[in-house]
């Protein structure tokens, strides 16, 4: 991983300065949405539903005419990368590549290690997404989870792309913020690399809670494997590729699942 100032460079100044920046960081994205996911979560246990029994769904129209519920789709999908633009803003860099320190721009070897960066994220992909469906029905089957409807969008000619753009927008903000960045002002504060990936992988479980507890060990096993393949490399994409992957798996491959098998998520 590109190596930047260290915790040594840092004043005490400097230090709470940087403190201040993660918290607002994390409070404008998601900081926030891991507070209200513990929220949700405690709402839902104190219901005489059980947990089993109630769902959630990721994405849902947002007018009742189609027109104005792309227009606020696209607005969504907009804003939502704010955060993502003020991370960059924060770690860019005057030199060549500018979003090093966000673990992108282009790698040595060129063309060849982008393929190999997206290979990789295929791999990822896999290696969470198999196993991710079965423990998702475990966690269901045991009662720590809720129903997870990935989308309630109408079928429109802009449907499955705007999905697409939703995925990405996941992926993009979940990868940058809670892995690249954390990562970088993390090391800067002179946290150890084992405590980043705790940290990261917890944050990452934290905003997933409103699917259940099932949710949060989920994105916390994810979030170690991620976090150690960004210790590892020092890249972002593979990661990116493999969370907008599951995501569009998720979300456009939900009518067919639904489609095929009914019972899976508990709509039969």
């Amino acid at each position: 991983m590109e190596q930047g100032a260290g915790a040594g460079s840092l004043g005490s100044r400097g230090r709470a300065r940087l403190r201040w920046e993660i918290g607002i960081v994390l409070a404008l994205s998601f900081g926030a949405s891991g507070v209200y996911a513990i929220v949700d979560i405690v709402e839902r246990l104190s219901r005489d539903t059980a947990l089993s029994s109630q769902s959630v769904t990721i994405n849902r129209p947002l007018a009742e005419r189609p027109a104005f519920d792309l227009v606020y789709q696209l607005l969504g999908f907009a804003f939502g990368l704010a955060p993502v633009a003020l991370v960059a803003f924060l770690l860019w860099q005057a030199g060549k590549p500018h979003l090093g320190r966000l673990g992108l721009g282009a790698p040595a070897g060129g063309t060849w290690r982008w393929l190999r960066e997206t290979g990789g994220g295929f791999a990822l992909a896999a290696a969470v997404g198999i196993p991710g469906i079965g423990f998702y029905l475990f966690a269901k089957g045991i009662g720590i989870n809720l129903t997870v409807v990935p989308t309630a969008l109408d079928e429109h000619w802009w449907t499955v792309p705007m999905l697409v753009l939703l995925a990405l927008r996941a992926a993009l903000g979940e990868e940058l913020i809670v892995v690249a960045y954390l990562f970088d002002r993390l090391r800067r504060l002179g946290v150890g690399p084992l405590a980043t990936i705790l940290s990261s992988a917890l944050l990452r479980g934290s905003y997933h809670l409103y699917q259940g507890f099932g949710g949060f060990i989920g994105n916390v096993a994810m979030g170690l494997l991620f976090g150690w393949a960004y210790h590892r490399w020092g890249r972002s994409l593979p990661l990116i590729v493999a969370h907008w992957i599951l995501d569009i798996v998720s979300f456009a491959g939900f009518p067919l699942a639904l489609a095929l098998w009914p019972g899976l998520f508990g709509t039969a």
